[in-house]
């Protein structure tokens, strides 16, 4: 039972007892109506901010378990790139080192891709810069993956061909010099013995008499035959592939025609006086992948003792005039 209120009077200075009516109990419940609905906007409105909701929390945890997978992703990637390291190094100074293949740059193996930008689609996410930089890193990954699979498969290839490239690769004297009397004038500069004048001698000179037999060495094809009044005079140049090209130049007489296959060791002319020349001789140039070479590091089939090495540099060193 509800207990009877009262109000003060001051004309009458009694108590009036209040009288409870429906304008009462409707000010009253509308009273307590408006305030639950503006404390239940605010609650609406401000928990959100303050609490976390099941979902929220939720989306959190799946959040943090990302997180933790990217980072888990970043350090596996970093034992990939440092055992691709490993094997790069191996590739270059072992395996491509073997079978003189070409060096592949590191710009070539660590590059990314360029173009459109790829990750575009990932700018609009919370955690753009980790997830950009581990795709990134992905990206360069598989294609140092792809170059090293394209070096291995070439590598393969060359391995295969291994017997071939021994026997093309220039590794004996060009005439016989058994004795090494025949060694006249090596690589580097020397006096030209026409004009005088101090040049760049990019080869070797064997003396021998003429119609002394010149000799391939090594297997290849016959890619140039010249006759010149001046310069090399009677020449031969001999493409063995795998990047080398030997010459033999005022020669007196040719033993081979032009896209003829030879041996190492075939006679494929005689030595003579043509050309630019001084006195009867074989000049003797190596080219290694479009780049001149001293022909003293090519004769490791020679049967010469180090002694017999070191005197030949030795004479090839001394002479102070070519004979072209």
């Amino acid at each position: 039972m509800s207990k009877v209120k009262y109000r003060y009077n001051p004309e009458t200075l009694s108590y009036d007892r209040i009288q409870k009516g429906f304008n009462y109990y409707f000010t009253r419940i509308s009273i307590y109506l408006t305030s639950f609905l503006i404390l239940g906007v605010i609650l609406y409105f401000v928990y959100p901010y303050i609490f976390e909701s099941p979902k929220e929390k939720r989306q959190a945890r799946e959040i943090q378990q990302l997180l933790s997978q990217y980072d888990i992703m970043n350090k596996k990637l970093d034992q990939v790139e440092s055992v691709l390291e490993d094997i790069e190094l191996r590739d270059e100074n072992i395996y491509r080192s073997i079978f003189q293949a070409d060096s592949i740059p590191k710009t070539i193996r660590r590059a990314g891709f360029g173009g459109v930008n790829r990750y575009e689609h990932l700018e609009d996410m919370d955690n753009k810069e980790l997830v950009t930089k581990t795709a990134r890193r992905l990206d360069i990954v598989m294609k140092q993956l792809y170059v090293q699979s394209t070096s291995f498969d070439e590598v393969i290839e060359l391995a295969k061909q291994k017997d071939e490239m021994i026997r093309s690769i220039p590794a004996i004297m060009p005439i016989s010099n058994n004795d090494l009397r025949r060694t006249a004038s090596g690589w580097g500069y020397r006096i030209h013995p026409i004009y005088k004048v101090r040049k760049f001698h990019y080869g070797m000179d064997f003396t021998a008499p003429t119609g002394t037999e010149v000799y391939a060495t090594g297997d290849g094809v016959v890619s140039k035959i010249t006759n010149e009044v001046r310069g090399y005079g009677k020449r031969v140049e001999i493409d063995h592939g795998f990047g080398y090209t030997t010459l033999y130049a005022h020669m007196n007489e040719f033993n081979v025609k032009m896209g003829q296959k030879v041996k190492r060791g075939e006679v494929i002319g005689y030595v003579g006086n043509t050309g630019t020349s001084t006195a009867s001789h074989l000049h003797y140039e190596v080219i290694e992948k479009g780049r001149k070479v001293n022909p003293q590091h090519y004769y490791f089939k020679e049967e010469l003792t180090a002694e017999q090495y070191d005197r030949m540099i030795q004479i090839s060193s001394n002479s102070n005039q070519t004979f072209d």
